[in-house]
């Protein structure tokens, strides 16, 4: 039935990516202060501390309950629905009217968007809730760096076995491209990471950039990771460089990579042959 009519499938992966979007909203913000608390503890053990008393009974993706930061009160159930209470609501709190962050209804429409750019490229397949994931990931990730400049190896290193486990049955690319993309992905940056520290003494990226070009590669395989390094190092350059200049920063100040690479991955996945198809034919025909 879905095959027969795309546009209900497409429409369903709409709003399922909006609701998905609200929870990566949810991730967002408490993943890397779980990942904190975590760090904190384990260095509490290791100098021989007293462990710290808990402000909460816990802390993690499901507790507490949804609330306004600044009053405290829940967030009910209908005043959560992804974009559209955020525009009932005018983007305020309905108990204290302190403003909300339009982030929130923008992370939750590019999870919609790219859910439903994904029904519409990939149909249904088998290949689509795989995607899916992918995506939700790379959105995550993309915000958590901008954030914490920090890729959580919570969502890197699953998405690089995922991708691993589905081209076992060559669902995107052959499992051999795959275990050569996943470990090139990985070195490319090992490398460029040592060279320029060798040659600088500075450190340019994270090991988390690492990470997730290799999970690119696990997916994609190996003939995409020069398009995916061209793409976001030329989009970085560009784009980073405007920021510095807007903000009046110096150029030592640091800049996520992390966005650039889930970008580009994007980009790749959904057009990534037809662009190097493009350039080769281009070449041919000079």
């Amino acid at each position: 039935m879905l095959s027969e009519n795309p546009a209900i499938l497409i429409a369903g992966c709409l709003v399922l990516g909006l609701l998905v979007g609200s929870f990566l909203n949810v991730v967002i913000y408490r993943l890397p202060k779980m990942m904190e608390l975590q760090w904190r503890s384990e260095c509490r053990v290791i100098m021989s501390l007293e462990p710290e008393e808990p402000a909460s009974p816990g802390f993690n993706l499901a507790f507490p309950q949804s609330h306004c930061p600044n009053c405290q009160a829940a967030i009910k159930p209908w005043q959560n629905v992804p974009v559209v209470s955020w525009l009932l609501l005018k983007g305020r709190c309905a108990n204290c009217k302190v403003s909300i962050s339009a982030r929130y209804p923008v992370i939750e429409l590019c999870a919609g968007l790219l859910s439903a750019l994904a029904a519409w490229h990939f149909g249904a397949t088998w290949q689509l809730p795989l995607v899916l994931v992918l995506l939700w990931a790379l959105l995550a990730m993309t915000m958590i760096d901008i954030d914490h400049q920090l890729l959580p190896d919570q969502i890197t290193l699953p998405l690089l076995w995922l991708g691993l486990l589905a081209n076992t049955q060559a669902l995107f690319v052959p499992l051999v491209d795959a275990v050569w993309g996943a470990a090139a992905g990985y070195l490319v940056l090992w490398s460029v990471f040592h060279l320029f520290r060798l040659l600088t003494g500075k450190e340019g990226m994270g090991y988390g950039d690492f990470k997730l070009l290799a999970a690119l590669g696990a997916w994609m395989g190996w003939q995409m990771l020069p398009l995916i390094i061209l793409l976001s190092s030329l989009v970085g350059a560009v784009i980073g460089s405007l920021v510095l200049l807007a903000q009046r920063r110096g150029r030592a100040t640091p800049i996520p990579f992390g966005p650039y690479l889930a970008g580009a991955g994007v980009i790749a996945l959904f057009w990534g042959q037809m662009l190097i198809d493009s350039y080769l034919q281009f070449a041919q025909l000079k």
